[in-house]
């Protein structure tokens, strides 16, 4: 895959620990059709992406809009029920949350292997999971929250949308104890040509896909 189908994220290339990647609109593909047959028509290129991770075990969540977080490892399923936020250690791992206007929020504990990927839109930003994620890792990994490095991915924005979720997942995480916190900014809603978009198209149309996993040697 080239690099211009994938976007990265200068607060996490900075960081020798981690790989991660943002999957972006593929030209000319119809999407016009309901999630899961998007889906399909984007396998091959999600494939792509996740290979340029080299061999992994590939987690993936069922993103019902709700606040609950998974710890996800060498024994759990390719696809977490009833979750929208993974949080690993597992070296041999790849978190990925697909997201159409939602944030996908990356954590990476920047003083010991772990990390998490969240999906939050305005429901599961309502239920707080992003500090849900960041107690979690906490709780489960011994993360600090001033020790997370934090990025939110493109996600939609005023005035397409009449809230902004974007600036609530930053004072929640703000308010767990987060310090170093990154946002691209970027309004998927106001660029079709890179990025799908849930309300503007009406429900019928592709995911970009967050990736997320630990470096190894």
């Amino acid at each position: 895959m080239s690099q211009a189908s994938l976007q990265f994220f200068p607060a996490l290339s900075a960081l020798p620990g981690i790989r991660h990647g943002f999957t972006l609109r593929v030209p000319g593909l119809d999407v016009r059709t309901d999630r899961e047959s998007a889906l399909a028509r984007l396998e091959d290129y999600h494939s792509e992406a996740r290979a340029e991770f080299g061999p992994r075990r590939f987690y993936s969540a069922e993103q019902i809009h709700g606040a609950r977080v998974a710890v996800v490892g060498r024994d759990s399923a390719p696809e977490a029920q009833g979750i929208d936020g993974l949080i690993t250690q597992d070296p041999g791992g790849l978190l990925g949350i697909y997201v159409a206007d939602c944030c996908a929020i990356f954590l990476v504990d920047a003083r010991r292997p772990a990390i998490g990927l969240v999906h939050s839109g305005r429901k599961g930003t309502e239920l707080n999971i992003a500090g849900a994620a960041v107690c979690q890792m906490s709780e489960q990994f011994g993360t600090d929250p001033a020790d997370l490095v934090v990025q939110l991915s493109p996600c939609i924005r005023p005035p397409y949308y009449e809230v902004d979720f974007a600036a609530e997942i930053q004072r929640q995480l703000y308010a767990a104890g987060v310090k170093r916190l990154s946002d691209t900014g970027e309004n998927t809603a106001a660029d079709l040509e890179r990025f799908y978009s849930y309300r503007m198209e009406k429900g019928c149309t592709g995911r970009m896909l967050a990736l997320l996993a630990l470096a190894t040697e």
